[in-house]
Order: C-alpha cells, then structure tokens, then sequence
C-alpha cells in the first residue's frame, strides 16, 4: 500500500509547491514582499490581505511538511547541518549587511534609516518574504529539479532564474540593483542549501540582507530607479549653487 501512497503525497507536495510559487507570483496584488509600500496612486494594501498572504504561505510549507514521505531530505526543508547553517547564514548575512550599507553610501551618499513606527511591519515581511521564498525555491523546487538527476549547479541556476522570473523584478522602470540583487541571493542560498542539507541558513542569510536593505536604503519594498527618489527629485527643483531666488510671476503680481 505504501508504494501507492508514499508518490501520491509527492504528487501532492509538488502541486503545494506550484501554488507557492504562484502565490509569490502574486505579491504585489497583496502587497508584500518587494510590492509591500505604496502603489503609484499612494494606496497601501489592507493589512488584512498582507496577512493573508503571509499566512497562506507558511500554510502551504507547513502542509508540504507533513504531506511529503521525506521532507528534510528530498526538499531540504530543513536545518540540515546546524552548525554550517548557523554559521553559513551569520555569514551570508554579513556580506547581506556589507553590500546593503554600500549600495545605500554610493547610491545616497548616506544611510537612509526609515521611520522607527515601519520597523515592525518590515522586519515581518522580511522574515515571512524570506521564509516563502527559501522553502519554494532554495527547497521545493531546488530539490525537485535534483530528483530528475540534474548536477547541482545547473538546478542551482534553474532555481534562481525561476525565483527572479517570479519577482518580477526585472520589468521596465525597476531598479536593476534589486534584480542583481535577487539573483546573488538564489545563487548563494541554493549552494548554502546543498551545502548544509536544509534551508536554514539560506532563511536566516535571506532575512538580515532583506531586512538590512530596508534599514540602509529606507525601502521595505523596492528601491527606486536612480533620479526617482524624493531627495533627487528636490535637488534637480533647487538652483544651482551660488544662484539666489528672487521671486516669481506670482509674487511679483502680489506685489502690484
């Protein structure tokens, strides 16, 4: 009977995997992940429907958690090597931290720490975004495409061109830094995967560069192309230096 039920709960798990890739497909219709601040139009999604999809998504993993005969060793959904995972994703965080504070140094000349009263909702669509995003691909599908008997790095870049594809990230009018971005991390947290046997310390690498990006730059979201930021938009409205403002038609009419 078991020779029944052991691929139907894989047949099972790999549709779940599907549904979460769609439902990551998706992010920016609940407006989470790289979609979590305002729209064009300066609306903000409900924070019912962000915990909507953050909640579907952790139900989906842990639904594929108990359907799949072996979770922890055929989709990494798992610790695997405790100590590599620590340290593996302390350090990946770290370089996360280095690049975020440089790109910001660079691009702004200076850290941009946002509002202390965004930290709470940040920091939660930074772990949960990461959490969907290492078990969908750095797992599911990364130890999918390893079942079919393809070498480690071919399913490693598979996996992280799905995972870009997916973020949508490469569309016109986006920054070009976050898609980089986005395809360092799939390359790096699928070796780490492979690497350590689990996706921890892809997660825990995931959720300190995600969430350092937000401190540095200011953006729980995504960045803004160059020459779009507020601070851009008001110095090319400002004079040039050594120039004075004297005044202007309408003031000069008040004056009249």
């Amino acid at each position: 009977m078991d020779e029944f039920i052991d691929p139907l709960r894989i047949l099972i798990s790999t549709g779940l995997a599907m549904l979460l890739v769609m439902l990551r497909l998706d992010a920016g219709r609940f407006g989470t992940a790289e979609y979590y601040e305002a729209t064009r139009d300066g609306e903000r999604p409900r924070i019912r429907r962000r915990l909507g999809w953050y909640g579907m998504g952790v139900a989906i993993a842990v639904a594929m958690l108990f359907i799949h005969p072996d979770p922890q060793t055929a989709l990494y959904l798992g610790s695997g090597d405790r100590l590599g995972a620590v340290f593996g994703g302390l350090l990946y965080g770290a370089a996360g931290i280095t690049q975020a504070a440089a790109f910001a140094i660079i691009r702004y000349g200076r850290i941009r720490f946002p509002d202390s009263w965004s930290y709470p909702g940040a920091l939660l669509n930074s772990v949960t975004t990461a959490f969907i995003d290492e078990v969908a691909f750095r797992g599911a599908i990364f130890g999918l495409l390893l079942t079919t008997g393809l070498d480690v790095t071919v399913a490693n870049v598979i996996q992280t061109l799905l995972y870009a594809l997916t973020t949508r990230l490469g569309a016109p009018g986006r920054d070009r830094y976050l898609l980089v971005l986005t395809l360092g991390m799939g390359l790096i947290g699928g070796w780490l995967t492979a690497a350590t046997g689990g996706i921890a310390a892809a997660f825990l690498g995931h959720a300190i560069t995600r969430f350092a990006v937000f401190l540095c730059t200011g953006h729980a979201g995504q960045t803004k192309p160059r020459g779009r930021e507020e601070e851009e938009i008001e110095q090319r409205r400002r004079p040039p230096d050594g120039w004075r403002v004297i005044g202007n038609r309408e003031s000069a009419t008040r004056e009249r």
